[in-house]
């Protein structure tokens, strides 16, 4: 049932019961009313006839007829439409006229004191206001002569009938006037909603392009609550003037665009499996190959000599490492392709340098490093990601580093310099042609005689383009060596905290 229908329903069944809640809080007022001016009627025509009443009782106590009979005359003039009983001081009735009980019943019903204002008298199922005043005498009822003006409670009983007839009829003909302007009311409010459930309804997901790659960071163009396109889906939240169709509307909006998000994330994710998958069966065919060439040599010589036997051990430990290192390089630059906004945060990127410097003179005991940090020095980064940026440049530099043999030595600069943190690494190595020195960050680009997997730069390329950052190759102030130059944005108030980069493909698109 439509939404429309069911408001044009409720309305012709509550409005009906609440005209007749109303007519029922109604009717006890009316009644009162309408006795209250038949009381106000009874009192000011008792009053008119109170002078010639009491010369009327006094002529009656006196013994003079014809006074009595003109006093009687006057009393029946003003009676008009009311009924009079006037009772002499001897108890005896001196003038009845008008309506009233005529009955045994109701004669006895009438008060024979005078009260403290109207009251109601019944006869044979006949209802009367009877108000009884007394005359003459100690004014006080006995030996007083007693007026009591009578009026039917008829009339009022008609017009309070009336009131209530009306009431049902309006009930009546609210119900059908009710619904259908509750149908008319909901139709026009509604029709937002309908409008809004036409262009979702017209939605297709199939139509929807698949945009960039890679999820986005607040302020991006792909971000929610952005400014930019809504994403993929098309839909964009319009203002109708009803606030709960505009929340729909906008809640929507951003659920479709945290979907297209999602969705985006996930195709990112099949790439970048589908990437892994791809690099990791070219580039171990080589050492796997390798490796079963020398398994196949061991196998077919049981006798070979130890000093061969210990040759071909130690290429099947350097073809262990190297698959090793690659499918390490991988997976983390996979991680830096898919990693998400939440996982940033400060990070004391001076206390970083000083932990990567440390674990790279564990690694490569010949190696001289000199370190050059402030004492603390934050930045809103992934603490993971910068210190796999730190372990390979470092590690970059104690291998290609050295020169004639001799040790590498390797100093390691980090200061602040304006808005951006910058981070040197310097050696004493034969250095990077200029030519070469942007193909250097390119996946699985080493020199022929590189132990390496060829990935530790593109780990470095994408971490500083993670960071908003810059990365690059240059010769030392003293040109001997190869200076590697990263960075990175200070943390600014004004500024959003970070915003990734909205295409992040290190893995699954081209070389770099």
């Amino acid at each position: 049932m439509r939404l429309s229908t069911r408001i044009a329903l409720w309305a012709a069944a509550v409005v009906p019961l609440l005209v007749v809640l109303a007519g029922l809080l109604l009717l006890p007022l009316v009644g009162r009313d309408l006795r209250h001016q038949q009381d106000a009627r009874l009192g000011e025509r008792a009053a008119a006839l109170l002078p010639s009443v009491r010369a009327l009782v006094a002529a009656d106590s006196k013994g003079r007829p014809k006074v009595e009979q003109n006093q009687q005359r006057k009393v029946v003039d003003a009676a008009l439409d009311l009924g009079v009983r006037v009772t002499g001081t001897d108890g005896g009735v001196l003038l009845s006229v008008g309506p009233q009980p005529d009955g045994p019943e109701g004669a006895s019903a009438l008060p024979t004191e005078p009260g403290g204002g109207p009251v109601t008298v019944r006869d044979h199922g006949t209802s009367w206001r009877v108000l009884t005043w007394a005359v003459g005498g100690n004014g006080r009822g006995s030996g007083s002569g007693l007026l009591q003006v009578i009026a039917p409670t008829g009339p009022a009983d008609r017009q309070a009938a009336a009131v209530r007839r009306r009431v049902l009829l309006v009930a009546l003909v609210s119900a059908p006037v009710a619904a259908l302007l509750g149908f008319a009311l909901a139709e026009r409010a509604t029709a937002p909603l309908r409008r809004l459930s036409r262009r979702a309804a017209g939605l297709d997901p199939a139509a929807a392009p698949a945009g960039p790659t890679g999820p986005t960071g607040p302020g991006s163009p792909e971000s929610p609550g952005s400014s930019g396109s809504p994403g993929g889906h098309g839909f964009l939240p319009e203002r109708t003037g009803t606030a709960e169709v505009d929340e729909l509307s906008s809640a929507l909006a951003l659920l479709l665009t945290r979907y297209d998000e999602q969705a985006r994330r996930t195709a990112q994710a099949l790439d970048t499996a589908r990437a892994f998958s791809a690099d990791a069966s070219h580039e171990l065919r080589t050492p796997l190959m390798s490796l079963r060439t020398n398994l196949d040599v061991l196998a077919a010589h049981p006798d070979l000599p130890a000093d061969d036997r210990d040759e071909v051990v130690a290429e099947l430990r350097q073809d262990h490492a190297r698959l090793l290192d690659l499918l390490t390089a991988l997976s983390t630059l996979a991680r830096g392709d898919l990693v998400q906004l939440d996982a940033f945060q400060p990070v004391d990127l001076a206390e970083l340098v000083d932990a990567a410097a440390e674990e790279a003179r564990r690694r490569h005991p010949g190696t001289v490093f000199a370190v050059h940090a402030p004492a603390e020095l934050r930045v809103f980064g992934w603490e993971s990601g910068l210190r796999i940026m730190l372990a390979n440049l470092l590690g970059n530099a104690a291998v290609h580093g050295g020169a004639d043999g001799a040790p590498a030595r390797v100093a390691v600069r980090l200061a602040a310099e304006g808005a951006q943190a910058r981070l040197t690494v310097d050696d004493n190595g034969p250095g990077v042609p200029p030519e070469d020195r942007a193909a250097v960050f390119q996946r699985f680009h080493r020199r022929r005689d590189s132990p390496g997997s060829g990935l530790g730069l593109t780990l470095v390329a994408q971490q500083a383009a993670l960071h908003r950052g810059t990365v690059a190759l240059t010769s030392p102030p003293d040109g001997t060596g190869c200076r590697a130059e990263v960075t990175l944005p200070l943390p600014r108030p004004d500024a959003p905290t970070l915003e990734l980069p909205a295409r992040r493909d290190w893995l699954s698109g081209p070389g770099r």
